[in-house]
């Protein structure tokens, strides 16, 4: 589990609550009833999530609503790792030949690094290699990418959904005017809304789409990292020279970090 998306929803639902504990000295059951608001919330989760909904077609929908549990699982891109990996298959390589990398991608979970492999061993073309993984890459980026487009999408409609309910409850407001006692009552429902919709944009979708573009970009390296190791593979590239390209991937501090893995060979 990714640790930091589940504090940062705990964390914000605390300052929340903090906020509006601190603002008032009522008792919880009075404060319950003062920001929990039923016909607020449908106004405004309710109106966001269909005009979301409205905005895709029903398959993407359903698969970007099933996206929300993404962020809080560790994905496991690690370009270090592969670095690592390609170049033992590049020692592989250079020892034995490239067909004996089909024997030594058989222990590799990566589909996307085994396919890679595949294709060099039957002895693709580079270019039709590289055409392939690329596009491979491109579609991954693509489906990713309309994932992250929902959720910016939902985040764009939940304040103005809140605005919505805000524009209902004042109308409600003003409707009421010769009657004072109603006026607070009235003014506090409208401006719920704003507040619910603030929640659905910086609480619920902000940090989705952030945690999702980073796991995207993790991706991206990481397969990129791959093609252009398995062609310089195929291309007979000495590992030691491979080692140095691939790690222009990384930042300084990764790329000081990692140990040579190489095994000495020239």
């Amino acid at each position: 589990m990714d640790i930091a998306s589940l504090i940062s929803i705990v964390l914000g639902l605390v300052m929340v609550i903090f906020g509006i504990l601190s603002s008032n000295s009522f008792a919880f059951s009075a404060i319950t009833d003062m920001y929990i608001d039923y016909p607020s919330l449908i106004i405004t989760f309710g109106g966001s999530i269909c005009s979301t909904l409205g905005c895709f077609k029903l398959a993407d929908d359903i698969n970007s609503l099933k996206s929300i549990s993404l962020p809080f699982k560790d994905k496991a891109y690690d370009p270090s790792a592969t670095i690592h990996t390609i170049i033992d298959l590049s020692n592989v390589g250079r020892k034995e030949g490239l067909l004996a990398l089909e024997e030594a991608a058989n222990g590799i979970e990566d589909e996307f690094l085994k396919k890679g492999i595949m294709l060099v061993v039957d002895g693709t073309d580079p270019e039709l290699v590289r055409g392939i993984l690329e596009t491979d890459l491109m579609c991954v980026e693509t489906r990713h990418k309309n994932v992250i487009k929902f959720w910016e999408k939902w985040a764009e409609m939940g304040p103005a959904w809140g605005m919505i309910g805000t524009l209902l409850g004042l109308i409600a407001m003003l409707n009421k005017l010769n009657d004072p006692s109603a006026i607070g009552p009235q003014m506090s429902v409208a401006l719920i809304t704003t507040l619910y919709g603030s929640l659905i944009a910086n609480w619920l979708c902000a940090p989705i789409v952030g945690k999702l573009n980073t796991n995207n970009d993790l991706e991206v390296t990481n397969r990129q990292i791959t093609i252009e190791g398995l062609l310089s593979i195929q291309a007979g590239e000495n590992p030691r020279v491979i080692e140095e390209k691939l790690k222009s991937f990384l930042s300084p501090t990764v790329r000081a970090g990692m140990t040579d893995s190489t095994g000495g060979e020239e």
